[in-house]
């Protein structure tokens, strides 16, 4: 059978995208395989399509519970229902039930935690694998922007689950965090299918705002006037929901606040209204947008600057994936760049923490056989997140609880290392923000590409056409502020120019 044809009947699609083929006929070559292709390509696909060819099972390693979720809810909502997640969202007995019936699902789910457990990794092996796929595969690398522990043992796990055939996906790669996946792998031999990170129908702006409050006025004026939908993204839950409360009041009631705080069930409606068009704008945390398979998204704003280039690319690869132009707008204001470094400081265990942990360990070293039982009570009193908790968990199993004070010590110097290299990048957002030259080319160069073509629209400092992303439905805007460009000059303008041409 044809590989179109498999997609035609399994997906509904007539013509693949670009790589997907390739990197699917890798696959069923029996090749191991990394790949990398921009956000909004459709990664999924690579996997999926094999999964109907290949006789065993399939399971993917996803780092995000929300991601993880939002992929097992749209394949079953397109029919495929062997598919499962084993996560932290499942109770004692729904992890129990899904253990013992593994062997019904074609698709399963499985975050890098859960494949610490004994009881998971003997099922596997139980049930057979015919592919193995890491998804987000630039957390194996300690240079990449979103590194994680548990990450980095996933070619030690490869090798006890008999180093079945292997694919890597990832959207964002620098050569060295390539490299650092390959070597982390254990894969020897492999194909490697590394695409332009570049989309030339999205157009990349940045905007200087003085004020705070000309920025949020600034963003009222954008969703009155844009064509969408959209996605604006913002650092706070809090001020997401905010946003959507300040919109709805100046009249504008198609939109909804998006966060990881929100219950799953909230989550999943409001992605479908969203993918459904009952929704126009959805305000954000990064929590929203993996996984999400809307094709139509015009723009994407970033109230906030993003920590890394990484993860802007991946945000604003969200839009346009009809192939459409589209819009990516990021909103700048002085002293914007110290959020970011204030988040990255939260997201790592302090000094303080770190010294409280060694001295409960040293009065509680029986905690040390099984850290999940007094998990609650040391995030309690210790103030660890979830995140920061995973971390030090992590680095405690590897040293299987020997040598507390040198462990802690490794600790120290692995988050300070972390933490240079997420303030490098953090300044080279900053400096991007900053361009006066291409802000297409320094993306590229950055990812070691050069830019080979000249487009319509490339960037702010290039020059862009505004009018071609207005709606002419508008809103009048509440309130009138000066800002760098004004919108209704650009549609007044565009439409005088027609009523001369129609006469």
């Amino acid at each position: 059978m044809k590989l179109e044809d498999v997609l035609q009947k399994h997906f509904n699609y007539s013509s693949f995208r670009i790589g997907q083929k390739e990197i699917i006929s890798s696959i069923l070559d029996g090749k191991h395989t990394i790949a990398m292709l921009p956000t909004g390509t459709g990664k999924s696909l690579c996997y999926q399509l094999p999964g109907y060819l290949l006789k065993g099972k399939i399971v993917i390693v996803s780092p995000l519970l929300s991601l993880m979720q939002d992929q097992v809810e749209q394949m079953m909502m397109n029919g495929e229902k062997r598919v499962i997640a084993l996560n932290s969202f499942l109770s004692h007995e729904e992890k129990y039930q899904a253990l013992h019936q593994l062997s019904k699902y074609k698709f399963i789910f499985l975050s890098p935690e859960m494949l610490r457990s004994d009881q998971v990794m003997n099922k596997l092996k139980e049930i057979g694998i015919d592919l193995f796929v890491i998804d987000e595969a630039h957390c194996i690398s300690q240079w990449g922007y979103d590194f994680r522990p548990d990450y980095n043992k996933l070619g030690e796990i490869r090798e006890r689950l008999g180093s079945p055939l292997t694919l890597a996906l990832t959207a964002t790669a620098t050569p060295e965090v390539k490299d650092d996946i390959i070597t982390s792998l254990k894969i020897g031999e492999w194909e490697e299918f590394i695409y332009s990170v570049d989309r030339p129908n999205i157009s990349l702006i940045v905007e200087s705002i003085r004020t705070y409050k000309e920025k949020t006025e600034r963003l009222v004026e954008l969703i009155t006037s844009l064509e969408g939908p959209g996605i604006i993204y913002f650092s706070s839950k809090k001020l997401s929901e905010q946003m959507v409360s300040l919109f709805k009041e100046r009249g504008f009631s198609k939109v909804a606040a998006y966060h990881g705080g929100l219950e799953q069930e909230t989550r999943i409606l409001i992605q479908q209204q969203f993918i459904q068009g009952q929704l126009d704008v959805i305000c954000a945390t990064s929590a929203f947008g993996m996984g999400i398979n809307k094709d139509n998204i015009r723009y994407v704003i970033h109230f906030h600057m993003p920590l890394q280039l990484e993860s802007y690319l991946q945000e604003i690869g969200r839009a346009g994936r009809d192939g459409k132009q589209s819009l990516a707008l990021l909103l700048y204001s002085p002293g914007d760049e110290q959020l970011p470094n204030q988040l990255v400081e939260g997201e790592l265990p302090s000094d303080a923490q770190l010294d409280w942990l060694y001295k409960w360990l040293m009065e509680h070293r029986e905690a040390l056989n099984n850290l999940s039982l007094f998990e609650s009570e040391i995030k309690r009193v210790s103030g660890f997140t979830d995140n920061q908790w995973r971390m030090v968990e992590a680095f405690l199993q590897c040293n299987n609880g020997a040598h507390i004070e040198k462990t802690i010590d490794q600790l120290k110097k692995f988050i300070n290392e972390r933490m240079l290299i997420k303030l490098n990048k953090i300044q080279e957002m900053y400096r991007w923000t900053q361009l006066t030259e291409c802000r297409r080319k320094k993306i590229l160069n950055y990812f070691n590409e050069e830019k080979t073509i000249e487009m319509k629209n490339c960037c702010d400092c290039c020059g862009v056409d505004y009018s071609e992303f207005y709606s002419f439905i508008t809103k009048e805007p509440s309130i009138k502020i000066e800002s760098s460009f004004h919108w209704k000059n650009h549609l007044a303008e565009i439409l005088l120019s027609e009523r001369k041409n129609e006469e």
